[in-house]
């Protein structure tokens, strides 16, 4: 999926999108069916992550979560997270890449079209979900080390 894409979705939503100034450290904010990015990152596949994660909060979100040392919005973040990942990288997305000869993860993120350190950030939080394997159809993903297996 392409940030144009997505970007596309989150309109038909009734989202409005703005690229504006922000500091450095803040990379997209979401409140009220508006989601602001970044405009000085500099990739459109960054944007695309920051965009799905700040659409993560516009499904899984509510209130002002700002806040980070409150136990309750650090919770609302990692479900926002979590949507972002597997919007981008859904589990048979990595079934799809074995099967297109993907090798390594620098593969796997240019395949998927996210940074390196989303897939990284995705593949820790599946870990944290899953454990170190799921099955997926007549495949089982391994995470840790990150493989593909088919069953037969």
């Amino acid at each position: 999926m392409t940030y144009e894409e997505l970007y596309q979705e989150a309109t038909q939503l009734g989202i409005d999108i703005y690229e504006m100034p922000l500091t450095p450290r803040i990379k997209g904010l979401y409140s009220d069916n508006i989601i602001g990015i970044n405009k000085f990152i500099p990739t459109s596949i960054e944007k695309l992550c920051v965009l799905a994660e700040e659409l993560g909060h516009y499904f899984t979100s509510s209130g002002d979560i700002l806040d980070q040392s409150k136990i309750v919005n650090r919770k609302q973040e990692k479900r926002a997270r979590t949507w972002g990942y597997e919007k981008l990288i859904p589990l048979s997305a990595f079934v799809q890449a074995h099967k297109h000869g993907v090798r390594n993860r620098y593969e796997l993120a240019d395949y998927l079209g996210v940074t390196e350190h989303f897939l990284e950030s995705a593949l820790n939080r599946y870990i944290e979900k899953y454990g170190t394997h799921v099955i997926v159809g007549n495949s089982i993903v391994t995470f840790e080390p990150l493989g593909v297996a088919e069953l037969f």
